[in-house]
């Protein structure tokens, strides 16, 4: 199992006071570049962090799992910005001394979808923690600041435009069933999805970062069906109300995803 380095002391800051996209000089380890991306017609304006790795490192993915750090995003002294979406491509399952987790080796994309106030220029100002593995892991924190006015060059389209693509595939027909436990609640939840092979794994998530949810177990009765099983364990530690719409749950491997926002009751 990676060791975590939490000593303040091992924490890489990296900074990026830009205009236009440029790479991060970072540690070894990774390297952090911003696409400034381009305007939508709804009046978004769609950006990427672009995490680029030493070989043998990875990063995680939103729900990495418990031998995971999941990334956190602060944009809170942006102007002109009402939120951010960060759109995540597929990622890879991986196993390590009998535990997994679900990331990313190499390089990834992350597109930001970035929700102005008003119309005008976007000042976006954020705070990126994450963390990046290989026998040991290391707490990086990335410091962005940079103004979006849509005349970004087209260079940036590409990389943005392939991680897009890389999204998951919607499902819409899951179905969910809650039960109280001591500490919390069972969630069980059949979809129909065809396998995606040997090391498929299913990703229930809810919306509190403060709710603990156990990983999935998994079950199929057929080729197009799986049923995922997680226990969520509020702070309190007791049974408690759950809106289904709420939850998020994902199915992946071999290099395909396939998601769903919310489940109706059986």
């Amino acid at each position: 199992m990676p060791i975590f380095l939490r000593h303040a002391l091992a924490v890489t800051t990296i900074a990026c006071f830009t205009a236009t996209a440029a790479p991060v000089t970072a540690a070894d380890e990774a390297q952090v570049s911003v696409l400034n991306g381009w305007r939508m017609d709804n009046g978004h304006h769609m950006a990427a962090l672009r995490i680029s790795l030493a070989d043998g490192w990875h990063t995680y993915w939103r729900a990495p799992g418990d031998a995971g750090i999941p990334p956190r995003f602060d944009w809170s002294a942006s102007k002109n910005v009402s939120g951010v979406h960060v759109h995540w491509p597929t990622p890879n399952v991986y196993a390590q001394n009998d535990m997994r987790y679900v990331g990313y080796e190499g390089e990834v994309v992350l597109p930001l979808e970035i929700r102005p106030t008003a119309s005008g220029a976007i000042h976006l100002e954020g705070v990126i923690e994450f963390g990046v593995c290989d026998d040991i892991c290391i707490p990086m924190t990335a410091q962005l600041r940079l103004d979006l006015d849509g005349t970004a060059p087209q260079s940036d389209y590409p990389a943005i435009t392939a991680s897009l693509n890389d999204a998951p595939t919607r499902i819409t027909d899951a179905k969910c069933d809650a039960a109280p436990i001591e500490d919390g609640l069972k969630v069980t939840v059949t979809l129909g999805v065809p396998s995606l092979g040997a090391r498929e794994i299913a990703v229930i998530e809810h919306p509190d970062a403060a709710i603990w949810v156990s990983e999935a177990m998994t079950t199929r009765k057929d080729t197009s069906t799986l049923t995922a099983v997680s226990e969520l364990v509020p702070p309190h530690a007791k049974p408690f109300m759950i809106n289904r719409s709420d939850l998020t749950i994902t199915v992946i491997g071999n290099g395909t995803t396939y998601e769903a926002r919310g489940c109706t009751g059986r």
